[in-house]
């Protein structure tokens, strides 16, 4: 098992709580709400495993199925996919809609992290 796979993780609305909000208190978190008939997000993936791997120590890569949790992409303003919702200190901070660069990504990380100094 690799470092990536170990900073990406499924959550449902049972462990969201623990597994995006509690973890985004020493890292950034970033959620990726997603469907497996979204062409974007299935190509989001593998970018967002890069950005996982760029990141290890700063990021931790939580990915939200919203036909199973409908309820919770609604409590998180989730109205077009792929969105990447950043979370820190246990609050959503910025979201970003539709396909993004690794780049991009890793600009908000970065910035998400020295904001919190890391």
């Amino acid at each position: 098992m690799n470092s990536a796979t170990l900073n990406i993780v499924s959550a449902t609305d049972a462990d969201f709580e623990k597994e995006a909000i509690d973890a985004s208190n020493d890292r950034v978190v970033v959620v990726d709400f997603w469907a497996a008939w979204c062409g974007p997000c299935k190509a989001l993936a593998p970018i967002l495993e890069q950005v996982s791997v760029a990141r290890p120590h700063v990021v931790r890569i939580v990915k939200v199925d919203v036909d199973a949790e409908q309820r919770l992409a609604g409590r998180h303003g989730v109205r077009a996919l792929p969105t990447l919702a950043f979370f820190r200190n246990g609050r959503m901070v910025k979201q970003l809609v539709g396909m993004q660069s690794a780049e991009a990504i890793v600009r908000e990380i970065d910035a998400l992290s020295a904001d919190a100094d890391l």
